[in-house]
């Protein structure tokens, strides 16, 4: 099938022929038709399948049909709401590629900037809003936006806006939207909560569910090295080296952690590296995404913030630092290279604790991941499955023979140090 065959207007096709795009993706396949009727849609697929085009096509084509030019302000008729900033810069891109022989006006407004620049945006009027959710509150609260004209929701990314905590946030906008209109629901996982919401914003909605047959991409290459916490930099300085690996998306679980990564890669490998993550400024974000993107950089380290949406041409190197404590996190992340059909390659660190993290995200993926012997780090014990078991709550260590704890006639070490009185002497 063509986009040719999906009735799409004349300017749209034009766009896409320009962008090089002649054959839909399976759920641009299935979902623009059922857009295009006016039908609400329930989409569950996964990062980098090509959901942003399947849903922005069609809105782009209504509003065109409807579209006429208005006497005084634009009004808001499509508002598409996404957890990051971004996934919602990305979003807006696209609608202003696709809809560029369309006559209609776009913008984005997200946090972690000054938003003057967006209200101004939104003084001269648009047709489509894509937005965060807590800016969007915040702008609705000060009267910049006003929601009553909008006949096209999108709610993208559903999963990682409950991660996130912006249920209440949803629910709010949700409130403030009209009653009749088309809305979209896209999430790459649809477990109990994901569905509940679901219910709360679509009508009877279609369903597209578009899961390839290995839950991540084929074309991407997955190795597992079992190192101690302690090792970890060490391994990873030795494979940027070793393997003169160039264009490296590094993941950290926590900020602190990107930060530290980022010094340590500096310092003691001579590396053009940066980090983004939700402490930084949108300005810092976007200029180090930018600098990788062209090549002036080498390394990006980032947290889950990076996870789902970035597009990055030619990516070669994913390395999970750390494993996620989510197993879909690891999806999204892996699925940062391998994109479009080109090759790629994930390499995961893991260490004795996160055992429970690898194995959470084996049985999401179907299929172990394959472990790297060799390599200077190796350490044995990391690989036996009964690795530091885990011991359940309240259960308490026996005492080695010989030893003493409180009220068994001596005093251990731990109560011979204190003071009267319940105070510790310092050490």
């Amino acid at each position: 099938m063509t986009f040719k065959e999906l009735e799409l207007i004349p300017s749209i096709l034009r766009t896409l022929k320009e962008q090089g795009y002649e054959k839909p993706t399976p759920i641009q396949q299935q979902a623009i038709p059922i857009l295009l009727k006016g039908r609400d849609l329930l989409g569950c697929a996964q990062t980098g399948t090509g959901k942003t085009a399947a849903f922005a096509i069609p809105i782009l084509q209504h509003l065109s049909a409807s579209h006429k030019e208005p006497k005084g302000r634009r009004k808001i008729k499509a508002l598409v709401i996404t957890p990051t900033r971004e996934l919602a810069a990305q979003i807006g891109e696209s609608f202003k590629v696709y809809g560029k022989y369309t006559n209609l006006k776009n913008t984005v407004i997200f946090g972690g900037v000054k938003q003057r620049a967006q209200v101004d945006a939104l003084r001269r009027g648009v047709d489509v809003l894509v937005a965060t959710p807590g800016r969007l509150l915040d702008l609705i609260n000060q009267r910049h936006v006003n929601l009553r004209d909008v006949e096209y929701f999108v709610l993208d990314e559903a999963d990682q806006m409950l991660d996130m905590g912006f249920i209440h946030d949803i629910k709010k906008v949700i409130a403030l939207l009209p009653k009749q209109r088309q809305s979209l629901f896209f999430s790459a996982t649809m477990h109990a909560k994901i569905v509940a919401l679901s219910k709360q914003i679509l009508g009877n909605p279609e369903r597209v569910t578009v899961q390839p047959e290995q839950t991540t991409a084929e074309s991407v290459e997955q190795n597992l090295y079992f190192v101690t916490k302690g090792n970890k930099i060490k391994l990873l300085l030795h494979l940027l080296k070793e393997h003169n690996m160039n264009s490296v998306l590094v993941f950290s679980r926590t900020k602190h952690g990107a930060n530290k990564i980022v010094k340590l890669l500096m310092r003691d490998g001579g590396f053009d590296c940066a980090a983004i993550h939700g402490n930084k400024s949108q300005k810092a974000r976007e200029l180090a995404l930018d600098n990788f993107k062209k090549g002036e950089i080498t390394i990006l380290v980032a947290t889950d913030i990076a996870a789902r949406g970035i597009d990055i041409d030619e990516l070669s190197f994913v390395v999970n630092y750390d494993l996620p404590n989510v197993p879909e996190s690891y999806v999204h992340r892996i699925g940062r290279t391998g994109r479009a059909g080109s090759s790629g390659m994930a390499i995961s660190f893991c260490d004795g604790a996160e055992r429970p993290y690898l194995k959470d995200i084996e049985k999401l993926i179907g299929k172990k991941i394959t472990v790297i012997h060799d390599h200077p780090f190796i350490n044995d014990s990391l690989e036996n499955e009964s690795f530091r078991p885990e011991r359940k709550h309240g259960h308490k260590r026996k005492p080695k023979p010989g030893s003493h704890t409180k009220g068994s006639g001596k005093k251990n070490n731990y109560w011979r140090k204190r003071k009267p009185g319940g105070q510790r002497k310092s050490s």
